[in-house]
């Protein structure tokens, strides 16, 4: 049995059985990594692929008996790394040296009896993976991942020899030469190993990479898998952009085995033996990109249920590596399919050295101008910044050595070879690539933008043009061909102390949750639906479910288009809007997040895509046919039922029962209670699995039948926007009245008084969602001294208004201290 292959006196071989994580510089983090998990996780139902490491001793041992230390000396002493042509040429002369070395007879005879070993326990039909494995590699707080070359498919004694040789050469590649030098590591004090290891046959199916962490926010709780057909080469190169899962943690632990939400890739090729397209040899030159079939390209590369089988892997991959070291570990791993097994085999992991490294005292928040142009390329937004500069478009590295200091560096992708030049770039926009993509990776260390999948930026994007690369605008990055306005602000959210009054969030955007939930906050009091249905569905609910209403051609290819992949349009909008409210309720777990229901006004819902066709006019929408009185029509009643069933899927197949229901523009009891078993009807009875329903407070009427409407919902949340407006008579749309409307006014303010006492008698917890609180400190104080439960902020303001808060509560302890104290004097 492979488990048991091990060489005991040799004096360049280990076995993966028998090296382990402490041996790094013996075999290289890479092996190490594989050997531990070799020992201590396939006992567990990891399935890690058997093989063997060539020790940094062999290494040594070429570098001595061949006198290489006094000329690579001589080159490397005098080299100045910065500079990209000086680097390439000595590069190429160490990298020739090495290669062209001979191996001692110990060392050739050791290499070919472990192959033979090896091999002779695989039986017919296998090739290996040949991959280098520094001693400097894979640390928790350095990125060495991918500096020194892999070989595939390698069959034969000759091939493998020579790949050997080529992975010992690589240690001075380029980009590895510059990244030592960077990070302060001698050239010297370094080795390689090299890794040899059953090839997975993943050209034959897929494969791909895993963090257990979000690569974009440094958020814990998710596990982010990757992948797309063919060798793992392209996916982890970023010559792709590959398909994207994400697994939450806590749930999947609890026995929730679903998928929180995904994104097609295009994986418009795939890497495969050429030897499977040609008859021929099987080198490892026998590699090829083929495109990828146009059906396999609009499908997942896997299955929901391989995905949570790889989520398992990676929570145990994670949760053992984290108990070695003590601290909380996330992991880069990698993972391939094979496609005669069927199998899913991990074949590396190692520490994410990226975002797991990232302080956690301070908040960096960018906003981008709003009057801004249509963009001029579009593509995955990799970070949470915006930058700007003269483009740079680079077809390959010969033109290297022309990029400048704070250019904006275009490219179809980029490859570890180009990291001296990137660490000068603004920004970074490439063709191809996804998240995990290495310009991605590389531009989230250095704490730059990065748009990556535009398919067209080299085409469009002309060199000297100036450029503003935004990744604040959600998933969609965005690249403009001019200079737009931006600011950055940097928040301190160290040692914040939170105030008796829960202090939540109002959010829209599903993106921003794994960011903005560092921000010091008790949950989400208003999460709004009709964000996530503006912006990722597009098309009215009524258009998707009865689309042969819809007549004008134009239309009807859009819906199609946007639809793509899916078996119906109700399956379309259930799978998107269950994916954005269980991103946002998945960043704020276990906290409450208050998701209140669609809240559109007619002429809104009308700008949807086909919604002309099923709204009315009305002249005044926002006193017309919205909230409440929507969800209980008959005509709407199919589309109301598919948000139900969204909201539904989250709590119950996604485990996230923190979501609680909020129902807008409830104008009348008799509505109330209509609504309540509407929702009922379709699955979302109140009180079922903890299920609770609140009502926002925003009418007159609300406020004077609070006793009334108690008896329906648990609790209450005042949306003072649409509040003042009814309570003044105001459209503070229309330019002739606008300024009367002021939440601050005295009618306003005891009508909210209220509200809160209202709630307050009948025992339910009642928040604000309004903006006021954001905008008026004094308002924020009058609602503390009022007794509001909760105030919900817009992100950008809850920093400024909880010293607000806690001076208010403050002054309420104060006087009551006071008071009491006169009670008993007196």
């Amino acid at each position: 049995m492979t488990s048991e292959l091990q060489f005991v006196n040799s004096s360049y071989i280990r076995f993966f059985s028998q090296v382990g994580i402490n041996d790094i510089q013996l075999v290289g983090g890479k092996n190490a990594s594989l050997g531990e998990m070799y020992q201590s996780l396939v006992p567990q139902g990891v399935p890690v692929p058997n093989g063997f490491a060539i020790t940094s001793d062999a290494y040594n041992v070429i570098l001595k008996e061949n006198d290489l230390l006094e000329p690579l000396h001589s080159i490397l002493d005098a080299l100045d790394v910065e500079n990209t042509q000086a680097l390439q040429k000595s590069g190429a002369k160490i990298r020739s040296l090495i290669y062209n070395a001979g191996l001692p007879k110990s060392l050739y005879d050791e290499m070919v009896m472990a192959y033979r070993t090896l091999t002779d326990s695989l039986g017919e039909n296998f090739s290996l993976a040949v991959r280098s494995s520094a001693t400097a590699e894979d640390l928790p707080t350095a990125s060495f991942a991918g500096q020194q070359d892999s070989y595939l498919n390698i069959s034969g004694i000759d091939d493998y020899i020579d790949a050997c040789k080529q992975c010992f050469a690589s240690l001075f590649n380029d980009r590895a030469i510059h990244y030592r030098a960077e990070q302060g590591f001698d050239h010297f004090d370094v080795s390689l190993s090299v890794g040899v290891q059953l090839m997975v046959r993943s050209d034959l199916a897929s494969s791909g990479v895993m963090f257990t962490v979000d690569t974009e926010s440094g958020f814990e709780d998710l596990i982010l898998v990757t992948g797309a057909y063919g060798l793992g080469e392209n996916v982890v190169q970023g010559a792709i952009e590959p398909d994207e899962f994400y697994v939450h943690k806590p749930t999947f632990k609890k026995g929730f085995r679903n998928v929180l939400k995904r994104h097609l890739g295009s994986k418009k090729i795939k890497m495969i033996y050429a030897s499977d397209a040609k008859n021929g040899d099987e080198s490892h030159e026998c590699i090829e990109n083929v495109t990828t079939p146009l059906e396999q390209q609009q499908v997942f590369c896997i299955s929901d249920q391989e995905v949570m089988r790889l989520a398992e892997y990676a929570i145990k991959i994670e949760d053992y590596y984290s108990k070695h070291a003590g601290v909380n570990r996330p992991m880069d791993i990698e993972w391939a399919k094979d496609g005669i097994t069927g199998e899913i085999m991990i074949v590396q992991a190692r520490p994410e050295t990226v975002v797991s490294q990232k302080s956690g005292g301070f908040l960096k928040q960018y906003s981008l101008q709003e009057n801004r142009p249509e963009a001029l390329v579009k593509g995955r937004a990799v970070g949470s910044r915006v930058a700007s500069g003269k483009a740079r478009v680079i077809e390959s590295a010969e033109f290297l050595h022309e990029f400048q200091e704070g250019e904006v560096l275009v490219a179809d992708m980029t490859t570890p070879d180009w990291e001296p030049i990137m660490k000068k770039a603004a920004a970074l926009v490439t063709n191809r690539g996804g998240r995990t993509c290495h310009a991605a990776i590389i531009a989230r260390e250095l704490g730059i933008p990065a748009v990556v999948g535009t398919e067209k930026a080299t085409d469009l994007i002309k060199n000297g043009a100036a450029l503003t690369v935004s990744c604040v605008e959600g998933d969609e990055g965005r690249v403009y061909d001019e200079i737009l306005q931006f600011t950055e602000t940097e928040i301190d959210i160290g040692d914040l102390t939170l105030p008796k009054t829960k202090i939540k969030m109002n959010l829209g955007n599903p993106e921003q949750a794994f960011i903005v939930n560092k921000i010091p906050n008790e949950g989400v009091g208003l999460a709004r639906m009709e964000f996530i249905i503006s912006n990722s569905i597009k098309v009215h609910p009524q258009a998707l479910l009865n689309p042969h209403q819809v007549t004008d051609t134009a239309v009807q290819k859009q819906i199609t288009e946007i639809t793509a992949g899916y078996e119906s349009g109700r399956e379309f909008f259930i799978d998107k809007l269950s994916e954005g409210i269980a991103s946002i309720a998945a960043g704020f777990y276990p906290k409450e997040v208050v998701l209140r229901l669609s809240d559109f006004k007619t002429n809104e819902y009308a700008t949807l895509i086909g919604g002309d066709v099923f709204e009315e006019d009305e002249e005044n929408p926002m006193l017309g046919f919205r909230g409440a009185a929507r969800y209980n029509d008959a005509q709407y009643k199919e589309s109301f039922a598919l948000e139900c069933e969204a909201v539904k899927h989250v709590r119950e197949n996604l485990g996230l029962e923190n979501v609680v229901i909020m129902i807008p523009f409830c104008r009348t009891v008799e509505e109330a209670a209509l609504v309540i078993d509407n929702l009922a009807m379709n699955g979302l009875k109140r009180g079922e699995n903890g299920l609770k329903v609140f009502m926002m407070v925003e009418l007159p009427s609300n406020v004077l039948l609070m006793d009334e409407f108690s008896e329906y919902f648990d609790g209450f949340s005042i949306g003072t926007n649409d509040l003042t407006q009814l309570v003044l008579g105001v459209d503070r749309d229309s330019h002739k009245v606008a300024f009367e409307y002021d939440e601050r006014n005295a009618a306003v303010k005891k009508m909210v008084k209220m509200a809160i006492d209202g709630a307050q008698r009948n025992n339910k917890p009642i928040g604000i969602c309004g903006q006021a609180p954001s905008d008026y400190p004094e308002f924020a104080a009058f609602l503390v001294k009022e007794g509001v439960s909760s105030m919900s902020l817009n992100p950008d303001s809850v920093l400024d208004t909880i010293p607000i808060v806690l001076e208010a509560e403050e002054e309420i302890t104060l006087s009551n201290k006071v008071l009491s104290f006169f009670s008993k004097v007196g």
